[in-house]
């Protein structure tokens, strides 16, 4: 921080502005620069109270909303109906209870005879398809995505097919060459015999 900004040298503190009022104004007294600190000061602090002003009023504004007896009505009947709610539950709490103790269904299920080896396999695939049953959802979900995977599997496969072709071709030109530097050895070896 510059220790000559003029922010700086012109903040004064509360205590000091009192001090500068109590000084007399004349002119000739002090310099042009210092009346001109003062004036800022003046105004910073005007404008301060001005803000606190604008920011209470801003809050009496908020907080006006909520202690209007239109809105306060509207919660105390709010109010009113869930603690009603609430008395009743008290007033019921031991059929509640009665009622939350009771199982949902029978603990076994009428089944004739001659039907409970297909029970028993029934309940081996409901238990097989509990356990699977995410993995078939991730599977069910993916099915919109095939075609653009089938789509890259495909592009794959041409571009794979186009590097086999370019490699057999290569090792094509690579026999080719060894044969004639097989046949080029030879003729040189039967030449200088």
């Amino acid at each position: 921080m510059n220790p000559w900004d003029s922010a700086v040298l012109h903040s004064v503190t509360p205590a000091a502005q009192k001090d500068l009022d109590a000084v007399p104004r004349e002119t000739h007294i002090f310099s042009p620069h210092l009346l001109e600190a003062e004036h800022v000061a003046d105004m910073k602090r005007q404008t301060d109270e001005k803000n606190l002003e604008l920011e209470l009023l801003k809050l009496q504004k908020e907080s006006a909303d909520v202690t209007h007896s239109f809105y306060l009505g509207q919660r105390f009947s709010a109010l009113q109906q869930f603690t009603s709610h609430l008395q009743e539950m008290l007033r019921e709490q031991a059929s509640l209870r009665k009622r939350l103790m009771k199982p949902l269904c029978q603990e076994s299920l009428p089944v004739e005879a001659h039907l409970h080896r297909h029970v028993v396999e029934l309940m081996g695939m409901v238990v097989d398809l509990i356990n699977n049953l995410e993995k078939k959802v991730k599977i069910t979900r993916s099915f919109p995505t095939l075609g653009t995977s089938v789509a890259g599997l495909n592009n794959a496969l041409a571009q794979l097919l186009t590097q086999v072709t370019e490699v057999e071709e290569l090792s094509r030109q690579v026999l080719q060459w060894k044969d004639l530097q097989h046949n080029m050895a030879t003729n040189k070896n039967g030449a200088s015999s």
